[in-house]
């Protein structure tokens, strides 16, 4: 039996990449909670494996050459999953770009854009003191909504985003993507996407890795201490 993989994880969209993709994949893993309100994430030894400061990382202790390797970087986890287990990453040389090219789409696009238009839609004005800025509010939960159009468009012409095939892109972008509310969108004029939704968080894997410590997942607007850890400009 395989080596267990190590997960240091939170239950944030972005560890849910990685959750959803072990369980998807079938990989064993141990999960190590970074409390990203308690400021684990500038703990030394995590540093170490992850120096953006930044969950998710692993490490797999049965990397290249049977050597141990340590991974950071959500969209970099999920392609060396997707490497190492030869499934989810498309099976043919157009398939692999259209996946590539997906998943650079959420890691440069739909991800800032998503994490900022929460933070100024949700957590910004709830701070000490109250930053209730309309212009950036504005700016991103508009941003949100042109890359959704996206989203949608493409999902009009293929199951999945990079095609009629379940991938690592699809991984990435849909727990940011399930999180639509928070954004303040609307799916009535995106019949694609919401399709798109309903497909994959009815995935078992999906459903699994989404599950993982959920219990732990709170509203940092209340929370003064985890706010000074999440905006810390260390």
């Amino acid at each position: 039996m395989s080596q267990p993989i190590d997960l240091f994880y939170w239950p944030t969209p972005n560890g849910w990449k990685v959750s959803v993709a072990l369980e998807e994949m079938g990989l064993p893993y141990t999960t190590h909670l970074i409390d990203i309100g308690a400021g684990d994430q500038f703990a030394p030894d995590f540093l170490k494996i992850a120096p953006n400061n930044r969950m998710p990382a692993i490490i797999d202790p049965e990397g290249p050459d049977g050597a141990s390797v340590s991974v950071f970087e959500s969209g970099a986890i999920l392609q060396y999953l997707a490497q190492k287990t030869g499934a989810f990453g498309g099976e043919t040389a157009r398939d692999k770009i259209a996946v590539t090219q997906w998943l650079m789409w959420q890691m440069g696009g739909l991800g800032p854009m998503a994490g900022q238009a929460h933070h100024f839609l949700k957590y910004a004005p709830a701070m000490d003191p109250p930053h209730d800025l309309p212009y950036a509010k504005d700016r991103y939960r508009a941003e949100v909504g042109r890359l959704y159009g996206v989203l949608d468009r493409q999902l009009a012409c293929h199951e999945f985003v990079a095609g009629d095939f379940y991938s690592i892109a699809d991984m990435s972008i849909w727990g940011w993507a399930s999180l639509w509310e928070g954004q303040q969108q609307t799916l009535e004029d995106k019949p694609h996407m919401k399709r798109w939704l309903d497909t994959v968080s009815a995935r078992p894997g999906v459903i699994a890795g989404r599950a993982l410590h959920a219990e732990k997942r709170g509203d940092f607007r209340k929370d003064k201490a985890a706010q000074a850890q999440l905006f810390s400009k260390r």
